[in-house]
């Protein structure tokens, strides 16, 4: 199954495979035309502020923001514009699924881990700010590491390396 996370519009929805993207798309263009309350946090302009963690990555400490609720999920990091260098936003779904992110508000340029439940990096990408191409996990997960943009290229990490601390295990 897939799961596409919009920063944009206020959804998290599970679909088949085959028919995620259309699907998705159109039900972000019916949701830009019913109010919500995520859609209504999201046309506020106002970054939401959520607990935190601290994640071990190698030898660095990173703190998280940890987004669990489908409206933390769809509003993200929208409307930031700027983030601390080792800091972050942890997505975690109740279940592994495919997990698809895009853009569209998020004005920072972002990296994203996609994460196994042993704290085992799948996958990584980076992402363009105020996009829609969708970025999606190479096979189910239920964690999503959002960071600055080149971060775990410039800290070495590839698919593969592990993360360490709640909820993966305890922190460093």
């Amino acid at each position: 199954m897939t799961q596409f996370v919009s920063h944009a519009q206020g959804m998290r929805t599970t679909f088949g495979k085959g028919k995620a993207l259309g699907m998705a798309l159109s039900l972000a263009a019916c949701l830009a035309m019913s109010p919500s309350a995520a859609h209504a946090q999201a046309q506020d302009g106002q970054p939401q502020r959520l607990s935190t963690i601290t994640l071990g990555a190698g030898m660095y400490n990173i703190k998280v923001e940890v987004a669990q609720t489908q409206q933390e999920h769809a509003t993200g990091l929208m409307w930031r514009t700027t983030m601390p260098t080792n800091e972050g936003m942890l997505f975690i779904f109740p279940r592994a699924g495919q997990q698809c992110f895009w853009m569209k508000n998020t004005l920072l340029p972002l990296s994203i881990a996609f994460i196994d439940d042993n704290g085992r990096i799948v996958n990584l990408d980076e992402m363009q700010p105020k996009t829609e191409n969708s970025h999606c996990s190479a096979q189910p997960v239920r964690f999503v590491l959002e960071m600055n943009e080149g971060w775990f290229k410039k800290h070495g990490f590839k698919p593969g390396d592990q993360l360490k601390g709640a909820p993966f295990g305890t922190p460093r």
